[in-house]
């Protein structure tokens, strides 16, 4: 049952809504003054508080601003005269749900509180969700002892408790938005809403209406009033995946956002206040992208207040075995596979491979070998085929290479080699050899120039 808190100075009021919400099956508190309202809202779990603004010892907008620091799940409902409403939408501004204007009908007044109520029950189940998160992503399962990690860790613990904006850079699957939750779950707001946005999935037709909202009818298909991920976030953290990808017309709009925390659903005349912390993430150089036109420079350096930068897995080789031990056991502790160890062997494999996809990969990795092993120790074979031949080409050349083959020679020649068969494998498609090589399509076309010439053989031992 939803309890509803009313407060109003005059007694009248308060006995016919009393009497108006109980008959509705509301459990129903009152005070005729705002200190009693908020030691109410302190000691006890509040839906929907409903109270006039215009009271001579303490006014609705004080009680407004209290509750939302007291109970920020409590949805505010304003009760106005005419002459007042002014105000009354300036308290929207400020966090209250709606208002009510005096004289009200009845029937108009129960469709409001209910859908208070419903406000109220999604903010607690996201508050539920938030501290269940945090005990998954407190910093402390950032897995490394690298040198990297440790400054990532020191620059969480040291940003968290602010309300600055942080712009957290790494190559693509390094650990982003897990850094961002750990930003989130660690400060002042990890009671509040965590929502991720992909931003390179926002069409451009579409991603105003998500970001910001939309009212009913603002066009074809709005059918309902929608609130955006600014609105879904209040209070919390909104984490922009890949900014760089925004299209160029909302990276304006965002800007606007943060410099004035104000928005405007789609189809609204109206603004009004959010108070929202914005972690953004790139894998691209921002500052490239400036130069390039293709991002906002006010909006870059608005966004780098604060930057951490996640290095990637192949620069943090000790971090490796234990990403990967914990993989497996969490893999252990789901049930997905039983009594699974690595072997030495398998552990200096992990260590030599490159990981372009970085810790998303190196996951991937261990619950693919994971499943494949047919013994208790995980060997290098069970692993997906471009990493279990990373150790096969090495034993290869240890086979065959002299002990006096000289150095420059025979990496041009082992260069060309691999170039060449890769270019063959992929019809002679560049992009494509790069992603077999694992390399970027400029490096290739750079080898390629600097390596053209007479292919010369490696030695080999005879």
């Amino acid at each position: 049952m939803a309890t509803i808190l009313v407060v109003d100075d005059e007694k009248n009021y308060l006995w016919t809504i009393e009497e108006l919400l109980r008959g509705e099956g509301f459990d129903v508190a009152t005070c005729e003054k705002g200190a009693e309202a908020l030691t109410l809202l302190e000691q006890s779990t509040i839906d929907v508080l409903l109270t006039d603004l215009r009271m001579t010892e303490m006014d609705g907008m004080t009680i407004l601003k209290r509750t939302r620091e007291l109970s920020p799940a409590t949805s505010t409902l304003l009760m106005t005269a005419y002459g007042t409403i002014e105000r009354a939408v300036e308290a929207m501004k400020c966090g209250a749900y709606d208002f009510i204007v005096k004289p009200f009908e009845n029937a108009h007044l129960i469709r409001t509180i209910h859908r208070a109520i419903e406000r109220s029950v999604l903010v607690r189940e996201n508050v539920r969700l938030s501290i269940s998160l945090a005990r998954e992503f407190h910093p402390d399962r950032l897995i490394g002892r690298s040198a990297g990690m440790l400054g990532v860790w020191n620059k969480i613990h040291r940003v968290a408790d602010s309300k600055s904006t942080v712009l957290i850079c790494g190559e693509s699957g390094a650990g982003k938005e897990l850094v961002a939750r750990a930003v989130h779950f660690n400060g002042s707001r990890s009671g509040c809403p965590f929502l991720a946005v992909n931003c390179s999935a926002l069409t451009d037709s579409l991603a105003e209406s998500e970001l910001f909202g939309h009212e009913k009818g603002a066009f074809t298909g709005a059918l309902l009033r929608h609130s955006g991920f600014f609105e879904q976030a209040n209070g919390g953290t909104l984490f922009l995946d890949e900014i760089a990808d925004l299209p160029m017309p909302l990276q304006a709009k965002l800007l606007r956002v943060l410099d004035s925390q104000e928005i405007r659903r789609v189809g609204s005349e109206k603004t009004f206040h959010v108070d929202v912390r914005i972690v953004a993430a790139t894998h691209r150089d921002l500052r490239l992208e400036v130069k390039e036109g293709r991002f906002r420079e006010d909006l870059f350096f608005r966004l780098h207040v604060v930057q951490i930068d996640i290095p990637p897995l192949r620069e943090r080789t000790d971090d490796i075995p234990l990403l990967a031990e914990a993989y497996l056991q969490q893999l252990m502790r789901e049930g997905r596979v039983r009594g699974k160890q690595f072997s030495q062997a398998t552990i200096d494999l992990l260590k030599r491979y490159r990981w372009p996809g970085n810790v998303r990969e190196l996951q991937n990795a261990i619950a693919h070998a994971a499943l494949m092993a047919q013994s208790d120790e995980i060997q290098s074979g069970d692993f997906p085929l471009e990493l279990s031949a990373t150790g096969e080409w090495e034993q290869a050349l240890e086979r065959v290479l002299p002990d006096d083959a000289p150095l420059d020679s025979t990496l041009k020649a082992v260069e060309r080699l691999m170039i060449s068969r890769a270019l063959a494998r992929t019809g002679g498609i560049q992009a494509r050899a790069a992603d077999l090589l694992q390399v970027s399509r400029s490096l290739l076309q750079y080898k390629l120039k600097t390596l053209s010439g007479p292919p010369s053989d490696p030695p080999i031992k005879k």
